[in-house]
């Protein structure tokens, strides 16, 4: 039997086998358009293209980020010098892909290729997939265009030769990975040394991709030296890395470079590197207010470190048991160990440990967790090379930049992901499965030719990638689908299509690997990692909802238990209910006829790939697929700015919910109405560019609109004055069920809202953990000093005083005085009624007395201590003073508290004494939370009283993690206080509409992202 002719089938240009006479570009309405782009502070023009050609359906901003990001501006022979159609480009791509693999003998006759050829044109051009962004650099130059470029350093593995040799120039072969994870030893000089990662790391950047590497093997600070003498310490190191990565631009361009620093949670400098970025987020605050710059790239950061990578702390089972065990045994410790010295060695607090790496992560979003145990169960490969089960460098010890890829030291994958939104059918309401199935195997064709033909920037991985082949297919634009299809992205029936979808990816994928294995051999690796992979290909299979039932009823023999092997957390299944009940049985049968086939032939041909599925952000990409939604993100908000080709936007409302409403059974009429109320306008001139503004962008309370339809619609973010956002419990939820499907992991960020407590960051970090999340990011609002843009109208100025300068804070102060008749100050008599609250930090004892008017306000509080005749005392003294006056000028106490919260200065940590309150930053957080309390507010309380906040984040968190087998709940969102922001300017257009995506920033404007994709 001939698997390979059931992948290469015309199923999309049948027509080109009726006339002979057409092409495949002859399928597509062709338009010509200019593309300009300037730089939103300085004016200065980037791009500046005329009559470029590309499919009439594109958007002007697919238009703009293809001609500007992916066109070769040079050496191409034509009259302009540079590729000015999307043909081109799209021929060059799969030209190359299409050779490589009859290099390869995967395919082996014409009318295979030119089927190949013409459905890989057609799905590209169509903007159903897309690889990543080193593709559309790299690939074809030399074959289309004769580019080959100067020898570079890179190297592939010369299977005549059975060794790695050098590339004889840069094009020839194509360098079509993104994602890195190097390997380093505990050694100053030499291979893998310290030293070496710097020019390792160096030629990564300068090529645009990004790095990951663990770093726990370097010895602590004080071990001692080979030669004499103890040694500087971990952290000096990654100081000296972080300076050099921010010195080289990533690709040659202005984005800085991506990189990600992973540490296990028992080395000795742990606390240092969990608070290192939270500390030097703290000097960029007070340099701005000194009236340095404070943007992503301004003086600000430049001068700190630690601001050129993700770091993230690796957390073992035995940790995090003990974590969870805290309520329990609050005295719980783990012992740091030295790398080579066990003087070194201590005995640390888990709790302590655990607060400072949760309030760090509240601080400024980093470090992120990653389950190390998590990764390692689902490793195809923990014998690596040499056969030795579980040696420390034959585990998944990190992952790339944002968080994806996952896999061996020295290895790398090249990416491509699927909109997956292209395969619905609006008017049918069907879900067009078999194309799905088809551009999945095209596209894992793609990425191994890619492999056979690929270079890579060191002999190691050049070596390994070819052992193991690692593919990373994904897919984008998920929130798209389930708007259309009227799921809340916060409802099982959306885990349940999301699971079965990417299932159905992963699975099918492995499938075609098996294909490839049959024709060319299984990866190098395979056989003295079969009994592991096949291991966690049948978890996989089991997670899909196949069972030694089913296998027998399709006549497969097979020793299949229909207990998952080796985890300790029972992971999340696939809903087949649901999706019958949802009229998706079609897809349910085809997810697990999918792994029935993936375990049938892989357990006989082996796998060509020992992985083939991730989670990537998407950012880039997205855009030239003209997607609405990145990812397996939700939508950031309801509008869209629609790019126009002489310059400027058009705002309109996402065109999603328009169909949405539409399947939904709305009449054009109520649709019509439900649109004006969102899109409401002002007309608007800004960088230049005069366009119409969104005056809100809420949804809630729109004519017409019911009730339950209001979640459908929900979005990450808060839309103007509205108040539904998706609660991190949706996030959470939608991460988890998709793991156990997929080869590697998801890049996926958390927002939670300014106000959310330290609590929150601990209640999401340990429910992925016990929901068998691998790793996931955790951002909340305003964490970051970079000064973001406010999609509110209103003024939220206010939450940044703290960023302000003196001259700035008196400018503000003026203003708001204007108009402004002063208080009277009423200062209480006679005998008050008061609360004392005691609390004690380290050894020092703090009484705050809170007193209150008859009519119940509060008019006074007094802190004292028992340090008599000291400095403190006398501070003290003052500060109560102030917030007693300020009380009595009617100063709201709220207003007071939140001006007092979360400042940091001696004695600050555990608290003693308080029923509440366990951990404070400062004598100032103390009394912040004391007015909280006094307010009724204990959502900043370590401890709650009970049946307090019942409906609160962490209870939701609590009944996710009883209901996790099914994933059944449909969590309500809760309203948001506060502003709701963008993120960062963009390091290539300056524009200030830069959001989160997965683990990075990625640009709305130009499409630049700051992770590797």
């Amino acid at each position: 039997m001939s698997y390979i002719k059931d992948l290469l089938k015309r199923y999309y240009t049948k027509d080109l086998s009726k006339d002979s006479s057409k092409t495949v570009f002859d399928l597509f309405k062709w338009k010509k358009v200019d593309v300009f782009l300037k730089d939103h502070k300085t004016g200065k023009v980037l791009v500046d293209m005329k009559d470029l050609e590309f499919p009439e359906h594109y958007s002007q901003t697919a238009c703009d980020i293809i001609a500007s990001k992916y066109f070769r501006k040079a050496g191409i022979p034509n009259e302009i010098g540079y590729e000015n159609s999307m043909k081109a480009v799209a021929h060059r791509m799969v030209n190359f892909w299409c050779e490589a693999l009859k290099d390869e003998g995967i395919i082996k006759t014409d009318e295979e290729a030119s089927i190949f050829y013409d459905e890989c044109v057609y799905g590209l051009l169509n903007q159903m997939y897309a690889p990543n962004s080193p593709q559309w650099f790299n690939t074809g130059l030399a074959q289309s265009y004769g580019i080959k470029g100067n020898k570079q350093s890179n190297y592939y593995f010369d299977e005549k030769e059975g060794k790695v040799v050098e590339s004889p120039d840069n094009y020839s072969r194509t360098q079509a990975s993104a994602c890195f994870i190097l390997s380093i030893e505990d050694k100053l000089l030499g291979h893998h040394s310290i030293s070496e990662q710097y020019v390792t790391e160096t030629k990564l950047f300068k090529g645009g991709s990004g790095t990951g590497t663990n770093f726990s093997c370097i010895r602590a600070k004080g071990e001692k030296l080979s030669g004499g003498g103890v040694s500087s310490g971990l952290m000096s190191f990654l100081k000296g890395l972080d300076r050099n990565a921010g010195a080289i631009k990533s690709g040659g361009t202005t984005r800085r470079a991506a990189k990600m620093v992973c540490l296990d949670i028992d080395h000795p400098e742990i606390m240092d590197f969990i608070t290192w970025k939270a500390k030097e987020e703290n000097k960029v605050r007070a340099l701005g207010k000194m009236d340095y710059d404070i943007d992503i790239d301004g003086e600000a950061y430049e001068t700190v470190s630690g601001q050129n990578s993700n770091n993230s702390i690796r957390l073992s089972d035995y940790f995090m048991k003990k974590v969870d065990n805290l309520d329990k045994e609050p005295d719980a410790t783990i012992e740091l160990k030295g790398r080579v010295d066990s003087k070194l060695n201590k005995v640390t607090k888990v709790s302590e440990l655990w607060e400072s790496f949760n309030f760090s992560a509240w601080q400024c979003a980093d470090p992120a967790p990653q389950f190390s145990d998590t990764f390692n169960a689902w490793h195809t490969c923990p014998a690596g090379e040499d056969g030795i089960l579980n040696a420390p460098y034959n585990k998944i010890n990190s992952t790339n930049p944002c968080g994806e890829y996952a896999f061996l030291d020295d290895s790398s994958c090249n990416l491509a992901s699927i909109n997956i939104y292209k395969f619905y059918n609006i008017d049918t309401g069907k879900f067009d499965i078999d194309g799905y199935l088809h551009i999945i195997g095209l596209t894992q064709l793609i990425l191994e030719a890619s492999i056979q033909w690929g270079q890579y920037p060191t002999e190691d991985i050049a070596r390994k990638t070819y052992m193991f082949r690692p593919t990373g297919l994904g897919i984008s634009n998920i929130a798209s689908l389930f708007m259309v299809m009227g799921y809340p992205y916060d409802s099982k029936e959306a885990r349940a299509l999301a699971s079965s979808l990417i299932g159905t990816l992963t699975g099918y994928s492995y499938y075609v690997s098996s294909i490839m294995a049959k024709e060319v051999g299984s990866f190098e690796k395979f056989e003295i990692n079969k009994p592991y992979m096949m291991r966690v290909i049948r978890n996989h299979s089991r997670a899909a909802g196949v069972n030694s039932k089913l296998l027998v009823n399709q006549g497969i023999n097979m020793d299949f238990s229909d207990e998952f092997e080796g985890l300790n957390y029972d992971p999340l299944k696939v809903n087949h209910e649901i999706l019958e009940k949802e009229g998706l049985k079609y897809i349910s049968h085809t997810l697990k006829n999918a792994w029935v086939k993936a375990l049938d032939l892989g357990s006989k041909f082996g796998y060509r790939n020992a992985q083939v599925s991730v989670i990537a952000p998407t950012g880039t990409i997205s855009f030239a697929m003209d997607c609405s939604a990145t990812s397996i993100e939700p939508f950031f908000s309801h509008i869209v700015y629609k790019k126009l080709s002489g310059g400027g936007f058009l705002t309109i409302i996402n065109p999603v919910i328009t169909a949405a409403l539409k399947k939904l059974g709305y009449t054009k009429d109520q649709i019509s109405d439900i649109l004006d109320y969102v899109v409401q306008k002002e007309t608007v001139t800004e960088n230049g560019f005069t366009y119409e503004k969104i005056l809100d962008g809420k949804i809630e309370g729109a004519p017409h609109l019911k009730d339950e339809h209001l979640a459908i619609f929900d979005t990450s973010n808060r839309c103007g004055s509205g108040e539904r956002y998706i609660a991190p419990t949706g996030h959470v939820l939608m991460v988890s069920c998709i793991t156990p499907l997929i080869s590697g992991a998801i890049s996926k960020t958390v927002n939670l809202p300014k106000t959310a407590p330290v609590d929150d960051f601990k209640n999401v970090i340990l429910s992925s953990w016990k929901l068998g999340v691998k790793g996931i990011t955790l951002y909340r609002d305003s964490s970051k000093a970079s000064q973001p843009l406010n999609t509110s109208l209103t003024d939220a100025s206010d939450s940044k005083l703290e960023n302000l300068t003196y001259n700035q804070l008196l400018a503000r102060a003026k203003e708001l005085q204007k108009g402004v008749r002063y208080s009277r100050r009423d200062k209480p008599v006679g005998i008050r009624r008061g609360t004392t609250h005691p609390a004690q930090i380290d050894d020092v004892k703090i009484y705050t007395t809170v007193n209150r008017r008859e009519n119940g306000e509060i008019s006074e509080i007094y802190i004292t201590t028992d340090r008599e005749g000291t400095i403190i005392t006398g501070l003290l003294n003052s500060l109560s003073k102030s917030i007693s006056v300020m009380l009595q000028y009617h100063v709201p106490p709220q207003d007071i508290a939140r001006m007092l919260r979360a400042q940091k200065y001696e004695p600050y940590g555990f608290v003693q004494k308080h029923p509440y309150i366990k951990y404070v930053t400062s004598i100032s957080d103390l009394i912040s939370k004391v007015i909280d309390i006094e307010l009724g507010d204990f959502s900043r309380c370590q401890v709650k009283p009970e049946n307090y906040g019942e409906d609160s984040l962490s209870t939701n968190f609590e009944t996710a993690v009883a209901s996790s087998e099914t994933c059944e709940n449909n969590f309500k969102t809760k309203k948001v206080d506060g502003e709701r922001l963008y993120g960062f300017s963009c390091p290539t257009c300056a524009s200030t509409r830069m959001v989160r995506n997965g683990t990075c920033m990625v640009c709305l404007d130009c499409g630049s992202t700051t992770g590797c994709s």
